[in-house]
């Protein structure tokens, strides 16, 4: 049970890497092609990184046969509360304080990926865990060998 759990962490690391260089990356092209405040730049990159990040993690860690739509309320709720908090907060670093719009947006990054792995472990997929089609092949193979 103890490796199938770090196997399960290890895809949420790797998924959410992909979601962090989908984040960073229209940050930065943000940054670049408009004159944009930090918040409307971070916020938009927040919101394609969290719809990747569900859609991989749902499907291929925790492979939940979830109600999606259950599931994506779930994540609103977190995101209605971590949003707000972490786009004021960000955006008072970055253009009242001064602090670098990369570091405070890898800052926001970094908490985001704690809070969610847990929030989505334990609250949103916790009785779902390994219950989609995905899970049952793998479990089927498992019991033939």
């Amino acid at each position: 049970m103890k490796k199938k759990e770090l196997i399960r962490t290890l895809k949420f690391v790797l998924f959410s890497a992909s979601a962090g260089l989908i984040e960073i990356g229209s940050f930065s092209l943000l940054t670049a092609v408009t004159k944009w405040d930090y918040w409307p730049r971070y916020l938009i990159a927040l919101v394609l990184s969290v719809l990747w990040n569900f859609t991989l993690n749902r499907s291929f860690t925790f492979k939940s046969a979830c109600n999606v739509p259950v599931a994506m309320l779930k994540v609103a709720l977190f995101y209605a509360i971590f949003t707000p908090v972490t786009t004021v907060g960000g955006n008072y670093l970055a253009e009242t304080k001064g602090w670098n719009d990369f570091l405070v947006t890898i800052l926001n990054m970094g908490l985001n990926f704690v809070l969610e792995y847990l929030y989505d472990r334990f609250f949103v997929f916790k009785n779902t865990l390994d219950t989609n089609a995905l899970a049952q092949k793998e479990a089927v193979k498992a019991s033939q060998k």
